[in-house]
């Protein structure tokens, strides 16, 4: 594969210099902004809408679920398209989500919420099915997972301001309003929750103007296209009798560990502020430990673009990040407070260098097949609507705590596919 990916690019790259680079960053740091922006929207619908906490969890799914729905029409979407056009329609698409908030903020119905949240999340499947694979297959393949780890690190970048920066709008003075609320009679409750759920017209209103002139600014530029048709000697003999991508083993598994690994993550990310407040902690302080755990996971990605391939391989990172994670789970059981917390937290550095080493290793040697993997392996994304919900209805059942302890079957399939998973029918194809 490393071999088709240069004698495809290399001229329109040497053309565009820098630029691919820096375009595909800025898009990464776009929809890592809307993605951790649910870790806000959770507490915040929760208290707005009056919803249990499994309720309020239902925002993962209706914006993951997207990427089950949308997966295959996305793969085709950029088929047809290209990349560049894809990237474009995916913005507008997420631009449309956005607005759909405007109507749900000023009626305070969750269902609308849900439906913005959906079309948000249709637009970021589109997007990431060209941007994913467009930047690992941008060069050479060993140095796939440091070229995804700078991507994450513009995207965690964002995902760690976008939960300060909207909880600082939508959450201002959210515990004296919690306690308000519950010495308010019937109509003087549904006009302080109206209050409460008009805050997000304002921000949302400014993301539906910046994705639309991002949108017209993709379709104009110079983003080289790539040719995923062409395959090198060695892939294309590997590659004879296959007809469709079930037939590669490697693939496949790929696809079920980015599902838990996304599962994970969202986990991770989007539950650490109400776990927060179920150790005593105030809403205002916990609202900012998302963030926590994004700036670790960008020390994570700093390591990767620092350390792979030089010091370690992109397996092997992974490797060492599923041993972290279960390492990092059995710590937050046995803690409490602020520690237990701290250790949620740095899950975010166990979860950093994942994505950027299960997508190589899951696309290695699939030549033409490379668009509609892709595809399949964004409609993986899903993990982020199933997995959480189940943590939500395991903390109610049991307790916020507890509930972690789904991580550590999680942690150990990704470790089986660090290890094993990924050499699964590669005809010996370098990855």
């Amino acid at each position: 594969m490393a071999q088709a990916t240069s004698s495809v690019i290399e001229s329109p790259v040497k053309r565009s210099a820098i630029n691919p680079i820096v375009i595909i960053g800025a898009l990464f740091f776009i929809f890592g902004f809307v993605t951790w922006m649910n870790g806000t929207l959770i507490p915040y619908l929760k208290i707005a809408c009056e919803l249990s906490t499994k309720e309020a969890y239902f925002v993962t799914t209706a914006f993951y679920i997207a990427y089950v729905v949308m997966g295959i029409p996305a793969g085709k979407t950029i088929k047809k398209f290209g990349f560049k056009n894809g990237m474009a329609i995916g913005l507008f698409v997420m631009a449309i989500g956005a607005l759909i908030f405007i109507p749900a903020a000023m009626t305070r119905t969750y269902g609308i919420f849900l439906i913005g949240l959906f079309v948000q999340g249709t637009g970021l499947t589109v997007l990431q099915t060209a941007s994913n694979p467009y930047i690992t297959i941008l060069g050479p393949v060993e140095t796939a997972a440091r070229r995804i780890s700078i991507m994450g690190i513009c995207n965690k970048i964002a995902g760690a301001l976008a939960p300060v920066i909207l909880g600082t709008v939508v959450l201002a003075n959210i515990d004296s309003i919690t306690e308000k609320l519950k010495t308010l009679s019937a109509a003087e409750k549904a006009l302080e929750l109206n209050e409460l759920a008009s805050r997000v017209i304002m921000p949302y209103s400014i993301m539906v103007v910046v994705l639309i002139l991002l949108a017209i600014l993709i379709y104009f530029s110079s983003l080289p296209e790539i040719n995923t048709e062409h395959e090198d000697e060695t892939v294309a003999a590997a590659n004879t009798n296959k007809t469709s991508i079930v037939q590669f083993p490697h693939l496949m598994l790929g696809v079920a560990t980015l599902f838990v690994y996304v599962g994970a993550e969202v986990i991770a990310g989007d539950s650490i502020s109400l776990y927060g407040t179920s150790q005593h902690i105030p809403l205002s302080t916990a609202k900012f430990f998302t963030s926590c755990t994004l700036i670790s996971m960008i020390v994570g990605y700093l390591v990767g673009v620092f350390c792979i391939p030089k010091l370690i391989t992109q397996q092997k990172a992974l490797v060492a990040s599923a041993i972290l994670g279960i390492i990092l789970t059995i710590a937050t059981l046995l803690t409490h407070g602020y520690a237990s917390v701290f250790c949620i937290a740095l899950l975010g550095l166990a979860n950093s260098l994942m994505w950027p080493a299960i997508w190589p290793l899951a696309l290695a040697g699939l030549g033409r097949f490379t668009k509609i993997a892709s595809s399949l392996l964004v409609m993986g994304i899903a993990g982020g609507a199933v997995l959480p919900p189940l943590y939500g209805y395991f903390s109610e059942k049991f307790s916020a705590q507890s509930a972690y302890i789904l991580l550590i079957p999680i942690y150990l399939f990704i470790l089986f596919y660090s290890t094993i998973g990924h050499k699964a029918g590669r005809q010996n194809i370098k990855a």
